[in-house]
């Protein structure tokens, strides 16, 4: 049986500033903690209401109950597992992401459009995206939750925008009025820039990344003004692959 203690503890953990503190994030349900745990993410503590659900010898699992996993839990409806595992700050290396295609994020700010973003990332094999430094926190457990695992798989940077991308190019400005992305000339790498929700990549940022190239994807109706930003990174990462195919690999590794 757990503490009153222990429970507070990792319920803390659905805060950033209790993240950021303690530097440990929460995942839930067997199918992310599974692909978490064959990551470079280190594992601190392992909880299910059936020990069986986590079929690794190499991690032990503590045995609770519906009643604590819910106390502990960020989701509606718990999902049988829940691994408190040690945050990750990759290095970033620029020159190392010259010759990728690497997506960037200007204020993000929806927890679920950033997770969906890691898990199409990861689904059209980028392997690193940039983030500015007020988008919504990768280890948000809605984050983690949204990405059913990508995470294990895709480097998340926090990072100037401005100075970073000025180091990269071509830079593929995503907006509303840019040409058209299935015209348009592409290349096999560079930066796919994504911006906001609501009011997509700032003035200022346009602005200073002088080199970008204004990119969109065109409207069949006259009466729809948007898309969501998770579903347009969708189709633009896919208009780039099925130009640049990558070398197939086994779905199933």
């Amino acid at each position: 049986m757990l503490s009153k203690s222990q429970i507070k503890i990792i319920r803390s953990l659905h805060q950033k500033k209790f993240r950021d503190k303690e530097k440990l994030f929460i995942a839930e349900g067997p199918k992310v903690v599974s692909e978490l745990l064959c990551s470079p993410f280190t594992v601190r503590e392992l909880f299910s209401t059936d020990v069986s659900a986590i079929s690794s010898p190499d991690f032990n699992v503590t045995k609770i109950s519906d009643k604590e996993l819910e106390q502990m839990s960020a989701l509606s409806a718990p999902n049988q597992v829940l691994g408190v595992f040690e945050i990750l700050q990759p290095e970033l290396k620029i020159n190392r992401l010259k010759e990728k295609l690497v997506l960037a994020l200007d204020d993000l700010r929806d927890p679920g459009n950033l997770g969906t973003v890691i898990r199409v990332a990861d689904w059209f094999g980028i392997n690193d995206i940039l983030c500015s430094h007020n988008c919504v926190d990768v280890y948000n457990p809605k984050v983690v939750q949204s990405t059913m695992g990508s995470l294990a798989r895709v480097a998340v940077y926090y990072c100037d925008l401005e100075s970073v991308l000025q180091n990269l190019s071509p830079v593929y400005a995503t907006v509303l009025n840019g040409k058209n992305v299935y015209a348009e000339k592409l290349s096999d790498k560079g930066v796919i820039l994504i911006g906001n929700e609501s009011h997509g990549i700032s003035a200022e940022l346009l602005s200073k990344v002088t080199h970008a190239q204004a990119i969109s994807i065109p409207n069949f109706s006259p009466k729809a003004d948007s898309l969501n930003a998770a579903i347009a990174t969708s189709i633009f990462c896919s208009e780039f692959r099925r130009r640049f195919p990558l070398q197939q690999k086994n779905m199933n590794e």
